[in-house]
């Protein structure tokens, strides 16, 4: 069946502004004028390492019924993208596309496409040209890359998320949330709610000088209706709206059988050995080295991910883990989360003297001696022992809340 889809996307700043902010204005007008979009406005989040990208990497979309007012519903969206926009800024390029038909397996690829690595504006535009979907550039009208998979992608599996928006009166001010009451939220409705709180830090809360107030994340659109009832705001929420989003769901991670498939600005998981102790450099970032037959790669806990990096120094040179996560600016590639497949419990250690003392070696080839007993022994062979590990095969170890991405799927939703 045919329908009319809306997408918009690269409408904000780091100083301001949000495109879902921007949706829930228009779905506000288009209310008032009578038009109804088909179930929850979709928030889709792109590739976390796409070299030029919106703050959070979201583009949103609408699905209509062709018995709309589309006209009027096109003149809305395009009044307020011209109005609403970061303009200012030298990386807002937004893009608004309009595409009547079905979502075409070609419209899939495209979307994942976007997800898993990088597309340029002349690509999507020729795309667009290819479906027969009516395209809008603002400046260099970058944002109808995202607009399209905002339109295409499927959502097998998907998240809800709450967001309200403050009185524009105080954007760019310390928000006011009540602690205590997200406290009991996440108490009452964990874990269909989650990611709410991480010890004292308001997960819910968003750093930036965006109009959003507060986000609250849940499996069910309903537990959220009950979330919103908990949560006290000390300031005025002056419009909320419920999306429905692939946040949460790993949709970014490709499964790779080998190091050498993994390319830079994509995401994987993939399993090695741990080549090397993690160490610490300066600015607290944690480096290991990982391989496989294929060759091997540099893994980080950068030190936002806090004591995730305590977790992560316990590994040890022949741990076989699969690690999830992508390849950045550096070619190295940033943990999300890690699974241990096999610990090395074993280390090579001098022998024990019959006297009970460890033995030194006696030289290169001389085998051992006791310092305490004098007896010596030929062999040069050191003897496996068995070491105690705070790891857990099988276990599943991710990164805090405060440092996970929006696509990052939680151990919780993994049932884990």
């Amino acid at each position: 069946m045919d329908y009319f889809y809306i997408g918009i996307d690269d409408t904000d700043s780091p100083d301001g502004m949000c495109t879902t902010f921007l949706a829930s204005t228009i779905l506000n007008e288009f209310r008032e004028n009578g038009i109804q979009i088909i179930d929850f406005p979709r928030l889709i989040r792109l590739n976390p390492f796409a070299r030029f990208k919106t703050r959070g990497n979201g583009g949103v979309s609408f699905k209509l019924d062709l018995n709309q007012n589309i006209d009027l519903a096109k003149e809305i969206v395009l009044k307020y993208v011209s109005e609403l926009s970061m303009f200012d800024c030298d990386n807002t390029n937004p893009g608004v596309v309009f595409y009547k038909g079905e979502i075409t397996d070609e419209m899939v690829d495209y979307a994942f496409k976007a997800i898993y690595s990088i597309i340029s504006i002349e690509e999507a535009e020729l795309f667009a040209s290819k479906i027969g979907a009516e395209i809008h550039k603002f400046k260099k009208g970058r944002g109808i890359i995202g607009s399209i998979a905002a339109i295409s992608c499927p959502l097998e599996d998907f998240t809800y998320e709450l967001l309200a928006y403050r009185d524009p009166s105080r954007y760019g001010t310390e928000r006011h949330i009540d602690y205590d009451s997200v406290v009991k939220m996440d108490r009452e409705t964990f874990p269909e709610t989650f990611e709410n709180i991480d010890g004292k830090y308001l997960a819910i809360e968003p750093k930036t000088p965006c109009p959003v107030l507060y986000g609250i994340r849940s499996n069910s659109p309903e537990v959220l209706e009950t979330a919103r009832e908990i949560v006290i705001p000390n300031e005025t929420i002056v419009d909320s709206c419920i999306f429905k989003t692939n946040q949460h769901t790993d949709m970014h991670i490709q499964e790779v059988d080998k190091i050498s498939d993994m390319r830079q600005y994509s995401c994987y998981k993939v399993k090695g050995t741990v080549k090397d102790t993690p160490h610490i450099i300066e600015g607290g970032h944690m480096f290991f080295s990982l391989y496989d037959e294929s060759g091997e790669i540099e893994a980080a806990a950068y030190e936002p991910t806090k004591d995730f990096r305590k977790t992560v120094e316990k590994l040890r040179a022949g741990d076989k883990i699969e690690i999830y996560g992508g390849i950045g600016e550096q070619n190295t590639f940033n943990i999300e989360k890690f699974q241990v497949l096999h610990l090395n419990d074993t280390v090579l250690r001098n022998p024990i003297c019959e006297c009970g003392k460890r033995m030194t070696s006696a030289g290169k080839q001389k085998g051992f001696k006791c310092k305490r007993c004098g007896k010596k022994i030929e062999s040069s062979e050191k003897v496996p022992e068995k070491i105690e590990r705070t790891l857990e095969n099988g276990k599943f170890y991710e990164t805090p809340v405060s440092a996970r991405r929006h696509l990052a799927k939680p151990l919780i939703r993994m049932k884990l």
